[in-house]
């Protein structure tokens, strides 16, 4: 009797946490969120949108992303079963960018209207492709206005310094920035392997090529050496009959 009094409360405290992780887990499927293919400074990068309902049971109709202002260009992935729109401002002054060309305009919000109102309980997904700043340690922040069939819904908020993000009731969609990627997340990063690379891989070719040489010497002295022993021992068993 005296375990079971140590042990139930004990199994009621892990029922109590398991129930708190659900719900901290629930909330934050309930938020519109993004997922970054990579974090990487400087690299190109996919960020996935997920709507996960309506705005308070009524169907989604438009999704409205604005875009942060360290990011003068996006490219918009086409969902067939929205629209899709790129706002731009004027820029001043003018912005370089990432090729060295002139920027005047940029993004400032994508915007994808449903071309049939996305049902609350249905889940859909929307892409960007961006090039992410060269600012390790920044946080970019996407206010997102969700507009249904009745009312809206502005994910605009975010959290104060050591404030949990949890504890907000519509927090902005976020992407922090991680140092830069030695294999290289850039567009085109995958460069030309350079005159030294292709020295070296003829060297190594060329040493393979000796090796090669090297075994067949060897292959057939070791051949010339067997078929010598064999002619003296038959010569050696002639010798002995006569």
């Amino acid at each position: 009797m005296q375990i079971r009094r140590f042990t139930l409360p004990a199994v009621g405290a892990a029922t109590a946490a398991l129930g708190l992780v659900a719900l901290s887990a629930g909330a934050a499927s309930a938020h519109v969120t993004v997922t970054p293919d990579t974090t990487s400074a400087g690299g190109y990068a996919v960020l996935t949108f997920a709507v996960p309902h309506g705005c308070e049971g009524s169907p989604t109709t438009k999704i409205a992303i604005a875009m942060p202002e360290d990011v003068p260009q996006v490219t918009p992935t086409v969902n067939p079963s929205w629209t899709v729109e790129k706002v731009q401002e004027k820029l001043d002054p003018p912005v370089k960018d990432a090729h060295g060309n002139e920027v005047t305009e940029r993004v400032s919000q994508v915007v994808y209207t449903a071309r049939t109102p996305l049902p609350d309980g249905y889940r859909d997904t929307l892409a960007l492709s961006l090039q992410l700043p060269e600012k390790e340690g920044e946080t970019l922040t996407f206010p997102i206005i969700q507009t249904c069939v009745k009312g809206s819904t502005n994910w605009n908020e975010t959290a104060a310094e050591g404030q949990d993000e949890e504890e907000l009731a519509h927090p902005a969609p976020s992407v922090t920035i991680t140092a830069a990627s030695a294999e290289g997340d850039h567009h085109g990063g995958a460069e030309a392997e350079s005159d030294g690379d292709k020295e070296s891989d003829a060297k190594a070719d060329s040493d393979d090529g000796d090796d090669g040489d090297g075994n067949g010497l060897a292959i057939g002295g070791l051949v010339a050496g067997v078929a010598g022993l064999a002619v003296g021992g038959i010569a050696l068993a002639r010798t002995r009959k006569a």
